[in-house]
This record gives C-alpha cells, structure tokens and sequence, in this order.
C-alpha cells in the first residue's frame, strides 16, 4: 500500500510538473505571467519542480513599463526560471522607435570647428547657411551640436548663434555648457596632427520615450533565450545634452586642478571627473547564473545589455546584436559617482566576475554615441571573452579595465581569445580593436583576428592600434594575434583563410605607460 501511495504521489506531481509552462500569446501580459511564476514559487507548488518556463509565443510585445525581475522570481540550479520564444520564429519585446535625428550642416560629412573658448564658453564655426539658424534660434529650439572628441563626442544643446561674416560664435545650455568648457579630456582640438576637430548640426525629432525592456534585480538561475529585444529611446541628450570621458560615460561633474596638479596614485593628474551609467534597455544586478542565448538585441537606443554590479557566472552566449545606440554589452563598474574614475578601487572587480562573453556577433554599434563600443568591461574579474564576431565600430572594439592605474585593481584573470574584430576607428581614434586599461594579472590577449584601423575622416591624429594597450595596462601576456590587411569579405565577416594573414606586429600594437609584467610572444 505504501509502494502505491508513493508511486500514485510521484505521478501527481509529475503530472503537475509538465504543467510549469506559462504560454504568452499575442497580446498578453508579460507582467501577469511573471506574477504567476512567482505565486508558485511562494507556495511551493508542485510545478516549480525541474523549473518553470514562460514560453513567449511569436510576435510583438509592447512594453510601457520594463519587466522587471525579482529576488522572489529566483530559480535554483534543478528548477531555474526560463523565458524563451519558439526557435524558427521571432518573439518581440520592443519599445518606441528609437531617437531620430535630422542633420541639416552639414548636408554631408563634418564640418572644422574654427575656435573652442573655454573662458567664453563659446564654440567658434564657419557660418552655417542663413535657411539652418533662423528657423533654430528660439528658446525652444531642438538645434543640437554633435561635436567629434578624438576618443569620444559630446552633443550639446545649441541656446544662441551669432553670426560675424563668415564665422559664427555658438553658446550651448546648461548642464552641458560648464561640463563641455571645464572638464580638460576630451575636447575639441584645435590645431590637431591631421586637423581640427569637427562637428555636425542636427535636430531631433522624437520626444521621450521608452528606455528599458527589461530589468533583472537580485534573481539568480533566470534563463533568457530566443527572445528579441528592439526599440528603446535614449532620453539624456534631450534634457541634459551628452558629455562623455570615454566609452559613452557622460560626466556629471568635471574640472581640471588648476593648483597643486597630481595625487598620491597619480603625481601628474590633472583632471577630475565624476560619471553616471549610461541607461540599457536589459540590466542585470545582484544577480548569479543569468543566462542570454540565442537572443537578438537591435535598435535600441543607449546601451543593450548592461551586468551592471555584483554579477556572478553570467553567461551571454551565441546572440546577435545590430544597430545599437550605445554599447552593446557592458559589464562591471566604472567607478560610477559618488566615486570619483581616477581613484584605484581594488573592491569593484569582485563585484563583477565569472562573467561568459561567447560566439556572439556584434555590428553597428554606437549609433547614436560614437565613444561607444561593442563590448566594454570595467572593473572586472575572471572574465572571457571568447570567439565572437565583431565590426562596425566608430570607436573601439572589445575593451577591458578602468583606472588609468599601475596599481592593484582587483582586475585579474581575464581572458580575451579567438574574436574577430573588423572595422572599428571608424569614426573616432585613439582607439584599438582590441583595448585595456590598468594593471590585471593573470590576463591573455590570444589568438584574435584584428584588422588594421579604420580611416577614420575626421581623426586629429593617428593614434589607432590592433591592440591598444593604453594607460597603465599591465598583466596581460599577447601572443597568437593575428591581422589582414583586407578588412572583411562582402558578408563582413573576417575570412581566417585570407594569404594575407600574418602575426600583428609590435608597432601595431600602442602601448601608454604600460608596466613592467606585459609579455609578447611570439612577436615577428
């Protein structure tokens, strides 16, 4: 009799467990199916066991508020929670059309900055057509400048224009004005190696809109696969305009010393700065075991996947990203404010490590932020970064470390291995393929594919590298890497069989400062 009640008992909840799925059709609520997820999950029901699924059925759904996952939404190792759209057919978690904007001088390409005042505020051009100012210069003018920073770009609101014959002086709104005039790098250069810094006017045409999709906070063992992701709008630049250190950071406060220049960890450090994270349409925090495959993220307007703080064994596996705004993976700090960036800060990369960055492609990113980059790591640990495919960059392409510090970082272990990496410097230099910052034992830069730097129209010198190993990088051992001097196929994609294949040489590699513990092997 007992035999019977345990065996009738096993098939209970076995039949309760081939239930765990939730179906969303077309016109569902996302919402609603998570909440019932975590009702099972609360009362111990009998279909959490080996897991619940919310498949997603195919089609768009429209997000007013992102979804947001919870602690209480955690799975476990034997019942995670997984959401998933059907392979062979496309599920769509998508916002607002992203920010649209119209550039009107010039009709193409950049136009030289003449003169950049730092006292008066005021960024000198040559003067724009009369059709371009005088329907753009009330109070409520959308008029922006899109200003090129070598490394990075700044969109400041356009407040007035006054015309002197063939030049004009423009002033800019506030907050950006004081951050574009105080803060000493980046800024425009006037008088560059290859020429000026430019800039581009433009308006925008969409109002706020949509920022995030979705937000995972504190849920462990969450499953994301075959879901798209599309359609987010990026809102700062319509309130605050856009002033970045580097990587798409915008500052939220900044100056240089003006006495007594230099710290203890830095004896010639003129500047200091204070940043914010750029928003992401997918973020997860205090999260372990979150995993993203076969996922699609297109058109978004700032970042797209952000492992914003204290992530442990995430995984972003075989998943495409296109036409991105920002960057399209980000992970770990950046010593976001109230810490101020140029400060060593040994206790962030535990707070970001195990992380998984595998056969993923990436192309077009920085969209909207040119200083962004395909996949950008901060204070990270233990982290790989492992045959994906990578083009179209206006700035650099994969990057590793924050600091600009010799000093202990807590960065180790990290493992960049088997990308291919083409196209990148298009638009912006003193950028690499492959880019590190600070010291980080234990590291390997091996067996890349990396093609030769961009031509990039507008640079003001020609600092551009296969690798750049720039302030401070230290730790790493690079050998295996290779280039082409043909940039990509029709399909844009590096062919490894190309003759032209050979060992990236030491002067294709930039080094700032490097420390004593970087080895190269073999080097031709």
């Amino acid at each position: 009799m007992n035999r019977l009640l345990a065996l009738l008992s096993i098939m209970w909840m076995a039949t309760f467990a081939s239930a765990a799925d939730i179906v969303v059709e077309p016109g569902g609520n996302l919402h609603e199916a998570l909440r019932q997820a975590r009702e099972w999950r609360r009362t111990g029901d009998p279909r959490c066991i080996g897991g619940i699924t919310i498949i997603v059925k195919p089609g768009r759904y429209y997000m007013s508020e992102p979804l947001f996952i919870r602690p209480e939404d955690s799975g476990t190792a034997s019942s995670p929670l997984t959401i998933r759209g059907e392979e062979g057919a496309e599920t769509i978690i998508c916002g607002d059309q992203r920010q649209q904007h119209t550039q009107l001088w010039p009709q193409e390409g950049m136009e030289r900055i003449i003169g950049f005042d730092t006292e008066k505020r005021t960024i000198t051009i040559p003067t724009p057509p009369k059709t371009i100012l005088s329907p753009h210069t009330s109070h409520h003018s959308p008029l922006e400048m899109l200003i090129h920073q070598r490394w990075a770009i700044a969109i400041l609101r356009v407040k007035d224009t006054v015309a002197h014959g063939d030049s004009t002086v423009v002033t800019f709104h506030e907050p950006e004005s004081r951050l574009e005039f105080e803060h000493p790098w980046p800024q425009p250069v006037i008088g560059g190696e290859k020429g000026n810094s430019s800039f581009l006017l433009r308006t925008t045409e969409q109002h706020d809109g949509i920022e995030q999709l979705l937000v995972i906070d504190g849920a462990s063992h969450v499953y994301i696969r075959n879901i798209t992701f599309e359609h987010t709008s990026w809102n700062r630049p319509l309130h605050k305009g856009h002033v970045t250190l580097q990587g798409g950071f915008p500052l939220v406060d900044a100056y240089k010393l003006k006495e007594h220049e230099g710290l203890p960890w830095d004896e010639g450090l003129e500047n200091q700065a204070w940043i914010e994270r750029p928003v992401s349409a997918v973020s997860v925090s205090h999260a372990k075991e979150v995993e993203f495959c076969d996922c699609t993220f297109r058109q978004l307007g700032s970042t797209a996947l952000d492992f914003i703080d204290d992530t442990e064994n995430c995984t972003v596996w075989s998943s495409t990203f296109e036409d991105i705004g920002g960057t399209a993976i980000m992970a770990g700090s950046f010593a976001e404010s109230p810490r101020e960036v140029h400060r060593p800060y040994p206790d962030l990369a535990k707070r970001c490590k195990g992380l998984r960055i595998h056969y993923n492609t990436i192309r077009r990113v920085g969209q909207e932020d040119w200083g962004a980059v395909a996949i950008g790591c901060g204070y990270v640990s233990n982290t790989e970064i492992m045959y994906n495919t990578v083009t179209d960059c206006p700035y650099s392409g994969i990057c590793v470390g924050w600091g600009w510090t010799p000093h202990d970082t807590g960065m180790e272990q990290n493992t960049i291995q088997g990308n291919k990496v083409s196209r990148y410097a298009t638009c912006l230099y003193d950028a690499g393929g492959i880019y590190t910052l600070s010291n980080q034992p234990g590291s390997v830069i091996r067996d890349n594919i990396i093609s030769q730097p961009s031509s990039a129209p507008y640079a003001t010198n020609d600092r551009a590298f296969c690798i750049y190993l720039d302030a401070r990088t230290d730790g790493y051992t690079v050998f295996g890497n290779k280039t082409i001097d043909s940039d990509t196929l029709p399909n844009g994609l590096i062919s490894i069989y190309d003759k032209r294949l050979r060992l990236i040489r030491r002067d294709e590699i930039g080094d700032n400062h490097p420390g004593p513990n970087l080895t190269f092997s073999p080097l031709p």
